[in-house]
């Protein structure tokens, strides 16, 4: 077992600060005005010229309500661009539409939700609940482009400024940016056959939010059509407050027909459109769609459905025509990721996992390998820019340590070792502008809320553009030295990989005394809860409330190797249950655990996580709190399942070991808390039913809460979630008797 030094306590760091309070943190306060964590800049982009970062910022009245706001880098206070509340107008209801792209999309706020830059820096466009603004820089002025009573999504500038482009009612619009009427590219789209807009499985499982490219001098757009009239009609109740709706949802669930996605080069001048060839096999996924800097090639990313293989596919724009430039194949799965990029010269960056690593390659156009970039046994991330004047690309990794991610430069036109650009000791998001290297920085450790500032491309300090600093005044000051920052340390698994864990401990602790613990669990692929990371203050009232808070990222989860991702193929809740245990037999080996108090709570994977450690045989757990489980995963959609599963057909052994119904029966009485939206159109509200009705039917008496007319993400008001966490609290505190933190 591998242990590293606990990070400082918070509580001796601000004293030297001059801050000291003895205040305890309540529900109450860690769900409402102002935010616990801080002014923390989202959204954060940089002028394509580098002069000016521009960001999302919540109101400090209202933590779920965000405005733009601008920070210039020669310096100036930030200002606010988009003030968003005195744009909404009063009873506006987004449509389906909308809702469904901000619950793929996790937005869980409202205002200003997203942005655009012109790749020339003059405008940026901003949807406000459902119509378009657009804020000129030449003269500081905001116009409106759209008044409608439909909504305008996915709204973009085109790459030179000229026009804005957006989809209503499922057809493609443009509209000069100047002013002037729009034009409709497409016509005739219904719910069931679209034009631009991506698909659920793309929106919800492929990281692919958008079903148009601009191409680089606005001469033509490549969109999709998607027809979904042979996927599955699902039909669900949204249960709402005052009633329940019947929603007749497509929804491609595991092992049945996704909906037809097929490719198009439209002219915007006049409208006519080439059909990209995409080969013969209609039943494969379009994952990614780019322009070579030049416009002259279209480049498409084509993967077949069991997601074993997937293609660069080069197209000709004016014809359509297309060839294979490069394939990646695996015994297991691929993992997508938007590392693509087409270089001026011709060539393109790309990322695989071939290795055993994720790593980074130069290939010419015809898809020849020229060199790999970077190499080792640690993954990259993702490529967050590349600056061609200097022949280097920049780009995220969790080099040093799963549990921290820096970013790093290195040349790809010769051989060389990455050069760290930033700090170590916390995690790191970035947003590096087109030119030049500059970047902003989003920095957070678990003692420092989010702070963002402007660097230059050496990673030196421009300027703050939200210190965020944790000192007087902050909101957080009133409880830091309440502030307990977790330790991090590894247990080995079975086969000799590391598990890394963090674990919190209550203000007061007294390693002499016992103490209950709450495991928080998510284990699911493309999400680690191991992170140094600012915690969220909801997490402090578990240990206000006297409950040591334990995590462990098990075999499946990201910033890892090849062989420990993809470790749980094809049996999803077996290994990841397996190391789950492993943690908490390491838990019961500490002197001041009592492992007849253990509980364990996780939403969404982490809430099938939770069913599937109850009910493990000689479950460990006193408690558990379920959240939006998936309790059968052939309930579930295509992409996501299938790629972790296969289907049904070909791994029935599988499903029927990852079923939790099928093990109700080692279910403890009383110990299980179950919650649930009840408009979820992710995680579908009979995953929930069917266990109700398998544990009533034994009969095994458990608890449950469920949310009327609220999904799996979004919708989720402060006042939602301060009950969700009450509720929590209130059941574990029942079940497990901890002593409240002094």
């Amino acid at each position: 077992m591998r242990r590293l030094a606990g990070v400082l306590a918070a509580g001796a760091v601000m004293a030297a600060a001059g801050l000291a309070s003895a205040e305890k943190l309540t529900v109450e306060r860690v769900y409402s005005a102002p935010d616990l964590s801080g002014p923390r800049a989202r959204g954060v982009s940089v002028a394509p010229d580098g002069s000016m970062v521009t960001y999302l910022k919540a109101k400090a009245d209202d933590p779920r309500m965000t405005d733009l706001w601008a920070a210039d880098v020669a310096g100036g206070e930030p200002r606010l661009l988009i003030d968003a509340r005195a744009l909404i107008p009063k009873d506006r209801v987004l449509s389906e539409a909308e809702k469904s792209r901000r619950e793929r999309q996790g937005v869980q706020t409202h205002g200003v939700v997203a942005y655009d830059w012109d790749e020339e820096g003059r405008f940026i466009l901003a949807p406000v609940e459902g119509d378009l603004w657009l804020w000129s820089r030449a003269d500081g002025k905001l116009s409106r482009l759209t008044d409608t009573p439909e909504d305008e999504i996915d709204a973009k500038v085109s790459p030179k400024g000229r026009f804005v482009s957006f989809i209503r009612n499922d057809n493609l619009y443009v509209q000069p940016s100047r002013g002037g009427p729009e034009k409709a590219l497409t016509s005739g789209g219904t719910e069931l056959s679209s034009w631009g807009a991506a698909e659920f499985i793309a929106q919800e499982e492929m990281d692919r939010q958008t079903g148009y490219w601009w191409s680089p001098d606005e001469s033509r757009i490549a969109l999709t059509h998607v027809d979904q009239t042979g996927v599955d009609v699902v039909e669900r109740l949204d249960i709402n407050a005052t009633g329940a709706t019947v929603v007749k949802q497509r929804y491609p669930r595991v092992g049945r027909p996704n909906a037809k996605v097929e490719l198009y080069v439209a002219d915007v001048a006049t409208g006519a459109r080439t059909k990209v060839d995409l080969g013969a096999d209609a039943d494969i996924y379009l994952a990614r769609v780019d322009w070579s800097k030049d416009g002259k090639t279209l480049y498409v990313q084509r993967e077949s459905r069991d997601q074993r293989k997937l293609d660069l596919l080069a197209a000709d724009p004016a014809t359509g025509k297309t060839h294979v430039v490069l394939t990646e194949t695996s015994a297991h799965w691929i993992d997508l990721s938007d590392d693509f990029r087409a270089l001026k010269d011709g060539t393109f960056l790309w990322s695989s996992e071939k290795s055993g690593w994720k790593h980074l390659y130069l290939h010419k156009a015809d898809g020849k390998l020229v060199r790999q970039v970077t190499g080792g046994d640690w993954p990259v991330d993702a490529i967050q820019g590349v600056d061609e004047a200097r022949g280097v690309v920049i780009f995220t990794a969790n080099k040093d340590t799963p549990v921290e991610r820096r970013l790093y430069e290195v040349s790809y036109k010769t051989a060389g070792q990455p050069k760290a650009l930033t700090k170590a000791g916390g995690w790191w998001t970035v947003k590096v502008a087109e030119k030049g290297g500059t970047f902003a920085g989003t920095y957070e450790d678990p003692a420092t809320p989010q702070q963002t500032g402007l660097y230059r491309a050496d990673g030196a300090l421009v300027r703050w553009i939200e210190e965020n600093k944790l000192a007087a005044g902050h909101p957080f000051a009133p409880y830091v030295d309440r502030l307990r920052t977790p330790s991090f340390g590894s247990i080995k698994a079975a086969d000799g990989q590391d598990l890394w864990w963090s674990m919190r401990t209550p203000p007061g602790f007294d390693p002499a005394k016992t103490y209950p613990v709450v495991v928080k669990v998510y284990g699911g692929p493309g999400s680690a809860l191991v992170r140094k990371v600012w915690n969220d203050p909801a997490d402090q009232l578990y240990l206000e409330a006297g409950f040591i808070v334990f995590s462990l990222d098990n075999h499946g989860t990201p910033n890892r190797s090849v062989a420990f991702k993809t470790a749980i193929d094809r049996r999803m809740g077996q290994l990841d249950v397996a190391d789950q245990l492993a943690g908490v037999s390491y838990l019961k080996s500490l002197a001041y655990v009592d492992p007849a108090r253990i509980a364990v709570t996780g939403w969404s994977y982490g809430g099938y996580m939770t069913l599937m450690l109850l009910t493990a045989p000689d479950s460990p757990f006193a408690a558990g709190v379920s959240g939006a489980p998936p309790t059968d995963w052939r309930l579930y959609d295509t992409h996501y399942t299938e790629r972790y599963m296969g289907t049904p057909a070909d791994n029935a052994a599988g499903y029927a070991a990852s079923e939790v119904t099928a093990r109700v029966g080692r279910l403890k009485p009383d110990v299980l808390m179950l919650m649930h939206g009840m408009a979820d159109d992710n995680v579908t509200f009979d995953n929930s039913t069917r266990l109700m009705a398998a544990l009533q039917a034994r009969p095994v008496a458990f608890e449950t809460m469920m949310y009327p007319g609220l999904r799996h993400r979004a919708g989720w008001t402060q006042a939602n979630l301060a009950h969700r966490m009450r509720t929590t609290l209130e059941f574990l505190t029942r079940k497990l008797s901890p002593t409240p933190a002094p």
